[in-house]
């Protein structure tokens, strides 16, 4: 039976956490899914909290889905034993933090570029969950790929004894990729949206002819694209965010971005280019 618990002094430490803004769906159980069987009988922690810090003025804080006894029914199929869900009062005690971490430049491009000042509360509600929970695991989506580039850094950089792990984006079967965001768009706007994905399959396509392939690819698939306001694609250096030379070798990201209709979307895929002959 999965427990629902609102104070951080109800938790034990868990062997591994899944951090979420609520509104659960396949793409989340996949993420409790690999924390269960990371943990075996350790305990699996799932986090739920609309975080304010990661909201600019014209985001849509009030209007993101809250549905919290679905996603404790989801989250204890996928197999977690424990539901976190603070109120604000409990993860910003006297208020917002005047005191926060920052992404720095790892930060400023891409995802920064367009919502500034999100990476900051980002990893500022991050780092206080992992302090609540006390994991030694805690997995995240690679959909998101700059936040799991910048959650990795800040582990790194901070001494953060945990290990994060990435798990693989789930898409529908005609290759949208899973989000909560998914349920604002109309019929006509998801048939727009299936650009980003087929741009992304292109570039992976062209993969073995080098980088530029892959950017030239992708970016023919989306020249054609109706009903989409692209704000990048680009091919990027995981390591530090920017985007990857031509001569690039190992790992890389493709990563897009655009509004279809009222609604942001991003989507990417893990490349990985091989040693220079």
């Amino acid at each position: 039976m999965t427990r629902l618990v609102h104070h951080a002094r109800d938790l034990p430490p868990a062997a591994a956490v899944v951090m979420t803004m609520g509104a659960l769906h396949e793409g989340h159980a996949s993420l409790i899914r690999a924390a269960r069987a990371h943990a075996g009988d350790g305990l699996v922690t799932v986090t739920v909290f609309v975080n304010p810090l990661q909201f600019g003025p014209n985001e849509d804080l009030d209007r993101y889905p809250r549905t919290l006894d679905a996603d404790v029914e989801l989250a204890g199929r996928a197999g977690a034993d424990v539901v976190f869900a603070p109120g604000t009062d409990e993860v910003y005690p006297g208020g917002q933090p005047r005191v926060r971490i920052a992404a720095g430049p790892m930060g400023t491009g891409y995802e920064g570029a367009s919502r500034p000042g999100h990476f900051d509360g980002m990893l500022t509600v991050v780092a206080k969950l992992l302090h609540l929970t006390r994991p030694a695991a805690a997995f995240f989506g690679q959909k998101d790929a700059q936040q799991l580039a910048l959650i990795r850094r800040m582990a790194t950089d901070l001494n953060f004894p945990v290990d994060i792990v990435a798990v693989p984006t789930v898409r529908e079967d005609d290759g949208l990729a899973l989000s909560s965001r998914n349920r604002y768009l109309t019929a006509q706007d998801r048939a727009h949206a299936l650009a980003l994905s087929r741009a992304l399959f292109a570039g992976r396509d062209a993969a073995a002819d080098g980088p530029d392939a892959v950017r030239k690819a992708a970016l023919a698939a989306l020249a054609d694209a109706d009903g989409l306001a692209v704000d990048y694609l680009a091919l990027i250096d995981p390591a530090d965010f920017t985007e990857a030379a031509s001569d690039h070798t190992g790992p890389a990201v493709l990563a897009v971005a655009a509004k279809v209709g009222s609604t942001r979307l991003i989507d990417n895929i893990p490349l990985e280019f091989g040693a220079a002959e």
